[in-house]
């Protein structure tokens, strides 16, 4: 079983640190002049970034870009084709690469008439045909799909709530506990992605990574037989860690913002994405713990002295890696 646990911990870890999960943009804005205005941003992280691109079948953007802004979380290009051209309507949007990868890309277009079209360019499907039809009536459910995702691929988070199901041994308190979290998180998500408070990212990853390692000494703790509030009152720690988690949440949002009239539909639209993928967690490992520790109780009792050093582990690890991230 140990050999087995220190696989599956390579490969989070692989995991986690290869893949870039944070979305880009692509914003194509036409002007009732004609003339057209392309913004591409991607994330990056220190030095690295991802190898996707977007193209036009009218070819606009092989042309070299007017504007390049570097910043540290995202790399911003722009175009500006000026009339007369190729219509907008009818080309084929391509992000070259981004079936290599398991992030997404947003897109917004808004046409010279003032029709607009948003929602989201997957890897499985990384070229589109730009319809002023399908204005309007896309994005909100892209958002609760990405909010899904979010949670699916956001290991740290996931990696959280696991060792506070670890720490929590009835379900009065695994409710208590998961609605103060979902409280907390969803209060700091509106407040971040709506720009009423700001953190610098790095900040915030380092601090979710340190919530994991408290949470996995207070497991240690715990199995010594030991007590604090993080056992006997997890909901006030859970609410108290939960606004940390928000922040991080919103880094899905926060480098491409919310639709201009309906930023609050597609907020709750992404929280509740994200609440569903959390309760289908929640749900699964719960039922897991419970017929592990009911079928194989050795086991269990093993896994259960291993996993806090491991989970511990894998926390002490993003919180250098954050740290260097400064």
């Amino acid at each position: 079983m140990k050999g087995l646990l220190a696989v599956l911990l390579l490969l989070l870890l692989q995991t986690a640190a290869a893949h870039e999960i944070r979305p880009a943009y692509v914003e194509i804005l036409e002007a009732q002049d004609g003339t057209v205005t392309v913004t591409w941003r991607k994330p990056v992280a220190g030095e690295t970034a991802l190898s996707i691109r977007p193209s036009l079948s009218s070819g606009w953007l092989e042309a070299e870009p007017v504007e390049r802004h570097l910043e540290p979380e995202a790399l911003t290009l722009r175009w500006r084709i000026a009339a007369p051209h190729a219509q907008l309507a009818g080309q084929t949007l391509r992000i070259v690469g981004l079936e290599h990868t398991i992030t997404d890309v947003f897109f917004r277009f808004r046409f010279a008439d003032g029709r607009e079209s948003s929602g989201l360019i997957k890897a499985a499907h990384p070229a589109m045909r730009i319809d002023a039809s399908r204005a309007a009536r896309q994005g909100r459910g892209d958002y609760f799909l990405l909010g899904v995702e979010h949670i699916a691929t956001g290991f740290d988070h996931l990696l959280y709530l696991f060792a506070l199901l670890l720490l929590i041994d009835s379900l009065p308190r695994l409710i208590a506990t998961i609605s103060a979290f979902t409280l907390a998180h969803s209060i700091t998500l509106a407040c971040a992605a709506l720009g009423i408070v700001q953190l610098r990212p790095a900040a915030v990853e380092a601090t979710i990574a340190l919530s994991i390692a408290y949470v996995a000494a207070e497991l240690v703790r715990h199995r010594q037989g030991k007590t604090s509030p993080a056992v006997t009152r997890p909901w006030l720690v859970a609410l108290g860690f939960g606004l940390l988690h928000g922040f991080g949440f919103a880094s899905a949002l926060r480098e491409v913002g919310l639709p201009d009239g309906r930023a609050a539909s597609t907020l709750f639209a992404f929280n509740l994405g994200i609440e569903a993928g959390q309760i289908l967690f929640v749900s699964v490992v719960f039922k897991l713990l419970w017929l592990t520790r009911w079928m194989t109780p050795r086991a269990d009792r093993v896994a259960r002295q291993l996993l806090p050093h491991a989970i511990g582990g894998i926390a002490a690890y993003w919180l250098i890696e954050r740290l260097i991230a400064f």
